[in-house]
């Protein structure tokens, strides 16, 4: 790969990277899924890339990628912890749990009833 196409596609990559950055820092999580082709068919070019002819870049990017990796880990973790706090909130809303008078654990279904009235 002539150097001038290396720089283009570290440049890119670059710019990808902030990208990613911004999008993940805005909870824009379609935006990230847009980016993901883009993003893998440059890593595909980096791979035929001479690492002594752009060291010092590559190791930017790296850095950048290790970067954003651990704000994608931090937006997995909010979402898993979301999805749990919306189990819990459903199943509130189908029993109640308490402890009775010898501490044992008991529960109170809350049989609520939705019924549609129609009127002609």
């Amino acid at each position: 790969m002539k150097d001038d196409t290396v720089y283009d596609v570290l440049n890119a990559m670059d710019a990808l990277l902030e990208q990613e950055r911004s999008a993940l820092l805005e909870g824009d999580l379609d935006g990230l899924g847009e980016m993901h082709g883009r993003k893998e068919a440059l890593m595909d070019q980096l791979g035929c890339v001479e690492v002594a002819a752009a060291d010092a870049q590559l190791q930017g990017i790296h850095k950048k990628l290790e970067r954003n990796q651990a704000l994608l880990d931090s937006a997995l973790a909010g979402i898993r912890s979301v999805a749990r706090r919306l189990a819990m909130v459903r199943r509130v809303r189908q029993s109640l749990e308490y402890y009775d008078e010898d501490g044992a654990k008991a529960s109170v279904d809350i049989g609520v009833e939705r019924s549609v009235e129609k009127r002609a």
